[in-house]
């Protein structure tokens, strides 16, 4: 286990300093990031808190999944490490099988 949690079901209103605080009745946070869409910098409606020991992981997990924050429920999970994906081709594929060029 690790101290780096998943917590989904966001509100498109909370911020990352919403999220930290509100982590922080279950221990010490480190870290609380709110991912946010490049394009329009709107949130997707998860994130990651990082906490200072796995104790007090397990203990927000217990205390918090399920539970609202700014009137969504929130589930938290231990995060899971990123899995590398494939490469983007970045183009537009033709009916013959090529691709073309993105400009």
């Amino acid at each position: 286990m690790n101290n780096k949690l998943y917590i989904g079901g966001i509100s498109y209103g909370s911020s990352d300093d919403s999220l930290k605080e509100y982590f922080a009745q279950a221990g010490t946070v480190v870290s609380a990031q709110i991912i946010v869409d490049r394009m329009t910098g709107r949130s997707k409606g998860f994130g990651f808190v990082e906490m200072s020991s796995e104790e007090e992981a397990q203990a927000a997990i217990d205390m918090l999944d399920g539970k609202e924050l700014d009137g969504r429920a929130l589930k938290v999970s231990i995060a899971r490490p990123k899995e590398d994906r494939p490469a983007r081709s970045g183009g537009f594929q033709k009916r013959d099988g090529g691709f073309n060029k993105r400009y």
